[in-house]
């Protein structure tokens, strides 16, 4: 999977340049909130169970400031990704302890008929597994400018 490949799971309903929540949860809530309101989801309660219980299996804070919560969801109906930073940075049980700065919510379908849930999460981290691409990701300000960094 390339990086251009990446682009069609974006919408700028869904991304949140400055998250206004403060914890984890709230985290959570917000970026499920912005699934809800762009008209992906419709019932934000099943999306953030499936999200704690990924959650209760290990932290998706994988470390560098990134979370990537994910999951497979029958309220999902096709895989979209929501974008969200915090300047300040939100505990998270990380891997190194650190606190998130970047958000990528990956919610897909418990079926594709591409299969893209894997090789989508796979490139995600591969991506931001660059410091200098990370700090890029943490200072864009428009969707605009967000979708130029994932097509360079």
């Amino acid at each position: 999977m390339d990086k251009l490949d990446l682009v069609p799971f974006f919408n700028e309903s869904l991304f949140v340049p400055a998250l206004q929540a403060k914890s984890k949860e709230g985290v959570l809530e917000e970026l499920v909130t912005c699934f809800v309101n762009s008209g992906f989801v419709r019932n934000p309660a099943i999306v953030l169970e499936m999200i704690h219980r990924r959650e209760q299996l290990g932290s998706t804070g994988i470390g560098h400031g990134l979370a990537i919560p994910h999951g497979r969801s029958t309220a999902a109906p096709e895989l979209m990704i929501a974008f969200g930073c915090s300047k300040k940075g939100i505990e998270w049980e990380a891997m190194d302890g650190e606190p998130v700065h970047l958000v990528f919510m990956v919610i897909a379908p418990p079926q594709e008929q591409d299969n893209k849930y894997l090789p989508v999460l796979g490139r995600l981290v591969e991506i931001l597994s660059h410091s200098r691409d990370r700090d890029k990701f943490r200072n864009v300000n428009s969707f605009s400018d967000f979708i130029k960094l994932l097509k360079n």
